[in-house]
């Protein structure tokens, strides 16, 4: 085997030095409060059923994509499930990714164009930051939730030009803190200044408008340029979409290059997203109405144990106790799995330095026993 590069080595011992050094982990048979199933659908047999259904009626039988959506890979699955996204979540038109990653990347490296500026929400995904490095427009991060700082940014950094376009960029509900912005005061915003507002919905698809999103369930589907669904959360299967205009899809499709040059989805993985959407909409109200149920008596919970000052204030289902220290974070979720439950510490440099974090999930298929008990495990280690 050939030797390893020496700053690559220098890098893996600088992460393991601070207790940062990741590993893939093994789950164990314990108590979910980690994963992102909210509704519990990756797990419904009645959609794996639907699925194999779908499968065997299917003709011809293929199982593999066989290439990219512009070659080969476009099954007429594609087109049902496009068209079925953009009458349930409430948009012009869809177009389907491979993952959320591939979406956000796709977006922000192709549709801002060379001086246009991305304003973005300094705690937005991974994707969308890698998305805006990858882009030819210039990007500024505004603070979290801040709509008077971007007001501030704006002023500071726009010139009026009529050829420039801005895009302004944020979460539904944030994967660190489980928080919302103003969403209806950003919208405003955005529509008064003639800036494209896309709004990352990953956390939220699903869960929020009767099964569809929270744009949705604020009625704001008109204000937003943009929307990303992903379908690996709420939704238990695997991709994303874009929402948008029928001109934005077309454009995506020349110029995205995270759908252009990739294998296609699956027709197995198509399916099991029709099966998925089926489900829920014959459900909704049953999955959805079990998880807030949850997150309710979660917050309960945590003021009668004396914990509520611990934990980050979110009506999510994603619920998160700061611990800052990544030993001390790790120690705790050491702690709980012996307890018996999956939850995973968040350390640094994922989030900043002394806000790590324990990150919990909550899930329409928990018991409140469970998250009496997790709860008492967590006050049993702080006390």
């Amino acid at each position: 085997m050939a030797g390893f590069p020496k700053k690559l080595v220098q890098k893996l011992e600088k992460r393991a030095s601070i207790d940062a050094l990741r590993t893939l982990p093994e789950t164990g048979d314990l108590v979910d409060f980690s994963s992102n199933d909210y509704l519990g659908l990756a797990r419904r047999a009645e959609i794996l059923e639907a699925c194999s259904s779908l499968i065997e009626a299917s003709h011809p039988k293929i199982h593999g994509a066989t290439g990219s959506r512009l070659l080969t890979g476009n099954h007429a699955w594609h087109k049902t499930l496009e068209s079925m996204l953009a009458l349930h979540h409430k948009s012009e038109s869809a177009l389907v990714f491979n993952s959320g990653y591939d979406a956000n990347v796709g977006f922000f490296s192709s549709v801002p164009q060379r001086g246009d500026f991305i304003f973005y929400d300094e705690l937005v995904h991974a994707s969308i930051r890698d998305g805006i490095k990858m882009s030819d427009a210039k990007g500024y991060k505004f603070s979290h939730n801040n709509l008077a700082d971007l007001e501030i940014l704006e002023e500071r950094v726009s010139k009026r030009d009529a050829e420039r376009e801005v895009y302004v960029v944020t979460e539904s509900v944030f994967s660190m803190d489980g928080d919302s912005p103003n969403l209806d005061a950003l919208s405003k915003w955005c529509t008064s200044k003639n800036f494209h507002l896309i709004v990352d919905e990953a956390h939220a698809t699903g869960i929020f408008g009767e099964g569809r999103d929270l744009i949705c369930q604020l009625q704001l589907e008109n204000a937003v340029f943009a929307r990303i669904i992903t379908f690996g959360k709420a939704m238990g299967c695997h991709g994303a979409a874009i929402l948008g205009s029928n001109e934005l899809k077309t454009y995506l499709v020349n110029y995205a290059r995270s759908l252009i040059y990739t294998t296609a989805l699956s027709p197995h993985s198509v399916a099991m997203l029709l099966a998925s959407y089926q489900f829920l909409k014959e459900h909704s109200e049953e999955v959805i109405s079990k998880l807030q149920e949850n997150i309710r008596y979660f917050r309960n919970q945590l003021q009668k144990l004396h914990l509520e000052e611990h934990f980050i204030k979110s009506e999510s289902a994603i619920q998160c106790l700061l611990i800052p220290g990544n030993e001390q974070a790790k120690s705790l979720e050491a702690h709980l799995r012996q307890e018996g439950f999956n939850v995973r510490a968040i350390r640094s440099p994922t989030v900043k330095q002394g806000e790590e974090r324990l990150r919990f999930c909550l899930h329409a298929f928990n018991t409140k026993e469970e998250i009496l008990r997790v709860l008492q495990g967590i006050k049993n280690f702080i006390d």
